[in-house]
């Protein structure tokens, strides 16, 4: 149940990762979970905790909207029962998630006049 909650929540548009203090990334490491994620069924009430870590510049609001969405129907989907509790919290905002992305080089010996040469449009 727990791999369903994380994969569908780290494949939610504006999802960073999950977010945790030392000590729920340590209890985390002893359960083999994700810290920042807890799922417990105590009297047969499913509830599933969790935090998040929200890319800069998107709605807060709707990330963890589409993020509830999706967990309710995987759940809903994949074991057939509903989710009774369901917690999102937004622990932190990261500036760029999953670090900068690579600049373009040109392949060794091309130069923008070969490339303007050849019909590309260069900018």
């Amino acid at each position: 149940m727990i791999d369903i909650v994380r994969g569908v929540a780290l494949g939610s548009y504006g999802v960073a990762g999950f977010a945790g203090g030392w000590i729920d990334r340590l209890l985390g490491w002893i359960e083999r979970r994700p810290g920042g994620l807890r799922v417990s069924v105590q009297g047969g009430t499913l509830a599933i905790r969790m935090h998040l870590r929200v890319a800069h510049g998107l709605p807060i609001a709707e990330v963890a909207r589409q993020v509830d969405l999706a967990v309710r129907h995987a759940i809903r989907t994949a074991l057939g029962r509903e989710v009774d509790q369901l917690s999102i919290r937004v622990a932190r905002l990261e500036l760029h998630p999953g670090g900068e992305p690579p600049h373009p080089r040109p392949p060794a010996g091309v130069g923008p006049s070969d490339m303007a040469e050849s019909g590309t449009d260069v900018f």
